[in-house]
């Protein structure tokens, strides 16, 4: 009976087995083909795309030529100018324990780096013109390959690390304006509305863009100007601009304070090499360019060391450092009543969006940058250009994908409870850090390849560039430490992807009928 009952169970057993067997195998039959299905609708997708059927998107198409030497400018003074000189003017106060005559030098300092910087790449802006300004010059001074990383890194780092920073600057402020927590939920979706609209705007209207380039640039000129000029008057008049001047050291500070400080300027003068990725799209672009990086660049510093001196004159140090985020509102409401310190603070709200926007526009031309040489994941997909708008639309769609990631880790790591362990760091600085490590290869070559130049734009002033460059990756080391160990191993992996996906999707090159 034992036994009869234990083959029954198992003839049940069997069967059931066999059943089982059978509805997984059938599963796994219609997950493969919803799988196939997937991949058949994705490429069918692409191809559709690719091929123009509605004249929309036509692969292969160069960039038209529409801007001009006054958007250039604005291009140079209005993403530099902005966020940076409100955002890092109390953390250069504080990095210097109140010091103000050596926050002045710190911000001389960064500025005279970035001129140098700018004015060899001038130089090289007169001799070439290809697609995207700073990878046209690392891929003829160095050689390809070194281009193909340098836009790798531009694409997937730096240009939406850069814009994702200034999404959450602008939104910053925009919640000092209204009293709102700057690291609460009303900030993080705010700076996500932000991001968006200025990919929206550059996407569909890259014309409108660039006049909403030149509109902010003036506009963001007028804070600047009136704190310049009123706050030096004010400080002078009632005696606080000469007091802070001879305070001194009022806290103590930890490292090189110097150093700490010029760091802290490294953001609010960097983006002007976003420029340089217009660089297909600007008329007599060897003339205009070099025109543009030199006189934004100079002008840059004037004005940022006399409204540095200006915000001295509107309030102590002591209370400029305590204010922290809203220490720039203090100041303002100070000299110029409240009502009047709101409405130039709305102003510093508007320059900060055309800050994002001058980021934004070089964002979306990161991928497009690669696919245009033919190199780089897919790029018959990324070097498709819009007939419309004249936009690269898929290297757009990527490049705000990157800049979402970006404002996802900057929360992550800088705004809450750690997420990443020792991998938190401040991405505002340290991918710039990495940029001026990589000029130093392309001022090499100049020494060497810029046969044609005279002395001083062959020797001297790469010579120059080397140093200013390699002082800003030395004060970098010594004022943040560990952290750039942290970085650079995620830089690493990046630039290891970037290796892998070199030569991915060359196969699939789209055949136009």
């Amino acid at each position: 009976m034992k036994e009869k009952f234990n083959k029954q169970n198992y003839q049940q057993m069997e069967c059931i087995n066999k059943k089982t067997w059978h509805i997984s195998c059938s599963a796994l039959n219609y997950l493969l083909k919803y799988v196939t299905f997937i991949k058949q609708s994705i490429t069918a997708l692409m191809r559709l795309c690719a091929k123009d059927i509605r004249g929309e998107v036509v692969m292969n198409q160069e960039l038209e030529k529409k801007y001009g030497l006054l958007t250039a400018i604005a291009m140079v003074v209005g993403i530099v100018i902005g966020s940076g000189v409100f955002f890092k003017a109390e953390k250069v106060l504080v990095a210097t324990g109140g010091n103000l005559p050596q926050g002045i030098l710190a911000w001389f300092l960064g500025g005279l780096v970035m001129v140098v910087c700018a004015y060899n790449f001038a130089v090289l802006a007169t001799r070439y013109e290809k697609v995207s300004g700073i990878v046209d010059y690392a891929e003829t001074m160095v050689n390809s390959k070194y281009g193909y990383f340098f836009a790798w890194f531009m694409a997937t780092i730096y240009f939406p690390a850069m814009t994702s920073v200034l999404a959450w600057v602008s939104a910053r402020y925009f919640c000092v304006l209204l009293g709102w927590d700057i690291v609460g939920p009303q900030a993080m979706t705010i700076a996500g509305f932000f991001l968006v609209c200025s990919y929206v705007l550059n996407a569909i209207s890259p014309r409108l863009a660039g006049k909403f380039q030149v509109t902010t640039t003036v506009i963001k000129l007028i804070p600047l100007a009136f704190m310049a000029v009123v706050g030096t008057i004010f400080g002078l008049k009632n005696g606080i601009l000469v007091e802070n001047f001879n305070t001194g050291v009022i806290s103590q500070v930890q490292g090189n304070p110097l150093f700490t400080a010029v760091v802290g300027t490294s953001f609010a003068y960097e983006g002007w090499i976003c420029a340089t990725s217009i660089n297909a799209e600007l008329k007599d672009a060897k003339r205009n360019l070099p025109l543009a990086l030199v006189i934004g660049t100079i002008f840059i510093v004037l004005v940022y060391m006399l409204y540095y001196v200006g915000l001295a004159g509107a309030i102590e140090n002591k209370v400029m450092m305590e204010g922290g985020e809203a220490g720039a509102k203090i100041a303002f409401s100070t000299v110029f009543t409240q009502a009047g310190g709101t409405l130039l603070f709305v102003f510093v709200v508007i320059s900060c969006l055309g800050t994002l926007n001058g980021l934004m526009l070089a964002c979306t031309r990161g991928f497009y940058a690669m696919a245009a040489r033919n190199e780089g994941p897919m790029p018959h997909i990324f070097n498709g250009v819009d007939k419309v708008t004249n936009m690269p639309t898929n290297s757009s769609a990527m490049g705000v994908l990157m800049a979402s990631i970006w404002l996802t880790y900057f929360y992550g790591a800088n705004l809450t409870q750690p997420w990443f362990g020792p991998f938190c760091f401040d991405s505002s600085e340290l991918p710039i850090i990495t940029i001026y490590a990589m000029y130093i290869p392309i001022f090499l070559m100049q020494l060497k390849k810029g046969t044609d130049l005279g002395v001083f734009n062959r020797y001297i002033a790469p010579t120059l560039g080397i140093l200013a460059s390699a002082f800003m990756v030395f004060a970098a080391i010594v004022s943040l430490g560990k952290a750039i160990v942290y970085y650079l191993i995620l830089f690493a992996v990046v630039m290891c992807v970037g290796f892998l996906l070199k030569n991915f999707g060359h196969e699939k090159t789209v055949k136009k009928d």
